[in-house]
């Protein structure tokens, strides 16, 4: 089984003996992308004394909870992270798309309810357009019905005048016969009462025959008001139309505003486009720069890095170059004074501090080493990261580079410090090698290079370069921020432009609604017209042809009345012819 784990050693003293080093479980891999943590448990490791104090190892281990097999965690944590990182990109990506298809079918939904409310408002309009057809059409029936039944009565009326004009053709010829008679009584010829008795009864025929007018007066009253009442019924109906009439000419108008106010926000978005166009070419122009200034900055700070190394290697030369001075003086009489056996025995214990010191020494340098690793691995990131990322990557290999500084310090001092103890064993080796008779030849240090007037340079140099990295990272800085003040102001730029065509297309769209409605409004305006129209004519015709049964009524009365008077005036002539008895005697 697999474990992240961290090494720990524990130095030991003098007496002690070696460091001990231990592996602190931190975590246990369950499957390839699945980690838990542990117990943190501390297992013996001996095989991990080459590494660092505090590095992070994959450990492998059986069931039994032997190692197996340790490797450093630094690649493929890097690994794991990477892995991850993609993992969230991509659900990243994934919850996008699922809240991008949430908004599609949410406005989906919203659209199918708009036209679904849509389809039934129209449905209900449709209904109660076909309820009002279905009372005109009984509308119409009525009127059809009260035409035949007008008819009817002009049929009557012209059978009653045609029977009146018969009875006044008889009542003119019995008037001339009784003319006829009147000039024969004046001769001396009067009327019999045979004669009398049937020019009465023609009489009472002829008053019975002038024709009775109320009733088919009556008739014409109530289809009069028929009429009037289906006038009255299909007055709403041309209110409506005139209304639906109004509501299209204004939803007309409002076409030709929405038409009007669509071009002009249209030009001022494509106008506002182009300027967006002209400022993304500017910041791409002014990313471009800033790349190209940040090329120049990681040279320069290769060079400072290069330069840095080369001084470090110059002055760990200078420090092994053999001009050390001994901190303290060595005491000569003492030491030839001192046995042998005591001088071996100091000789002894200071190689054995020196190697101590030569041990840190070497784990310190070993350090530096990892260091300046982690500070290559640092900068290679940097170069592949994005523009979050990398500013935490700095910070974090600035950190780095003061502790690598700092370690390399520390080590300059601890160098010369061994080579003070290098010289001091020196010294008592031959002050012992004397004492034992041994002829001691002193080496001649020979001509010693002076690397001060190469590290001042050097560090002139460096200063100088490190004030141009500080001009060019505060112009970078500079402009950093400038892009992203013209960023912020693209991305809201973009976003106005986005709401633009949101409302251009949403007033596209109430236009195309609008355009919709006011068709289907002329659409009933028309078909109200083609409706009412035929039906108001014949109502029309219908109420002028019982004006003129009206009229001609009136003239039946009057000649009726006309009729009456002269058949009472011939009565009342006739009862005078036969109140005469002297005529009829003779």
């Amino acid at each position: 089984m697999l474990y992240l784990a961290e090494v720990q050693k524990q130095k030991g003293g003098l007496l002690s003996g070696g460091a001990k080093t231990e592996l602190k479980l931190l975590a246990c891999q369950r499957t390839d992308q699945n980690w838990s943590t542990v117990s943190e448990e501390a297992i013996s490791a001996e095989d991990a004394s080459k590494l660092n104090d505090g590095a992070l190892v994959l450990v492998e281990m059986n069931p039994h909870r032997q190692v197996q097999r340790i490797q450093e965690a630094g690649r493929p944590l890097v690994n794991i992270l990477q892995n991850f990182s993609r993992q969230l990109e991509k659900f990243k990506l994934k919850e996008d798309e699922i809240d991008q298809w949430k908004e599609s079918l949410t406005f989906q939904a919203q659209e199918m309810n708009r036209r679904e409310m849509d389809m039934e408002a129209r449905l209900e309009h449709l209904q109660q357009m076909e309820s009002e057809f279905q009372l005109l059409e009984s509308q119409q029936q009525e009127v059809e019905t009260n035409r035949e039944q007008i008819s009817q009565l002009q049929a009557e009326v012209e059978r009653n005048r045609e029977e009146l004009e018969g009875a006044w053709e008889h009542l003119r010829g019995e008037q001339r016969r009784l003319e006829e008679s009147q000039a024969n009584s004046l001769q001396g010829q009067v009327l019999d009462a045979e004669q009398s008795r049937v020019m009465s009864e023609l009489l009472e025929r002829l008053s019975n025959r002038v024709a009775a007018t109320e009733t088919v007066r009556e008739h014409l009253n109530l289809a009069l008001e028929l009429v009037e009442s289906q006038q009255a019924t299909l007055n709403p109906h041309w209110e409506n139309l005139e209304q639906q009439r109004n509501i299209a000419t204004q939803q007309q108008a409002e076409i030709d505003r929405l038409a009007q106010t669509l071009s002009d926000r249209q030009n001022a978005w494509q106008q506002a486009r182009d300027f967006l166009e002209e400022q993304k070419a500017q910041l791409k122009v002014n990313t471009a720069t800033l790349a190209s200034k940040q090329d120049y900055v990681q040279i320069i700070q290769k060079q400072l890095q290069q330069q840095d190394m080369l001084h470090q290697q110059i002055r760990s030369l200078a420090a092994t170059s053999g001009d050390v001075v001994l901190s303290q003086q060595v005491d000569v009489e003492a030491l030839e004074q001192m046995s042998l056996e005591e001088l071996q025995k100091v000789i002894q214990d200071l190689n054995y501090k020196l190697e101590m010191d030569s041990s840190f020494v070497h784990d310190q340098e070993q350090e530096l080493t990892y260091k300046q690793e982690t500070i290559d691995e640092l900068q290679h990131q940097i170069k592949e990261a994005g523009d979050k990322d990398k500013i935490n990557l700095e910070a974090e290999l600035a950190d780095e580079k003061d502790l690598y500084q700092m370690l390399n310090e520390t080590l300059v001092g601890q160098r010369r410090n061994l080579l003070q103890r290098q010289k001091l064993i020196k010294q008592h080796q031959n002050i012992l090698l004397q004492r034992q008779g041994h002829t001691i030849t002193k080496t001649e240090e020979g001509n010693q290079i002076d690397f001060a007037p190469i590290l001042l340079q050097m560090k002139t140099q460096r200063q100088q370069q490190s004030q141009e990295l500080q001009k060019l990272e505060y112009d970078i800085e500079q402009m950093r921020a400038a892009i992203e003040m013209d960023q912020g102001m693209i991305d809201n730029q973009t976003q106005e432009q986005n709401e633009k065509q949101q409302e251009c297309q949403d007033i596209e769209t109430n236009l195309l609604s609008l355009r919709t409605a006011t068709s289907e409004c002329w659409g009933r305006v028309n078909l109200y017209q083609e409706a009412l129209q035929p039906i108001q004519d014949s109502l029309d015709g219908l109420r002028h042809k019982l004006q003129g049964i009206a009229e001609s009524l009136t003239k039946i009365q009057e000649t009726g009345d006309d009729q009456l008077q002269a058949i009472g005036e011939m009565r009342l002539t006739l009862q005078g012819l036969m109140s005469q008895p002297e005529l009829l005697a003779s």
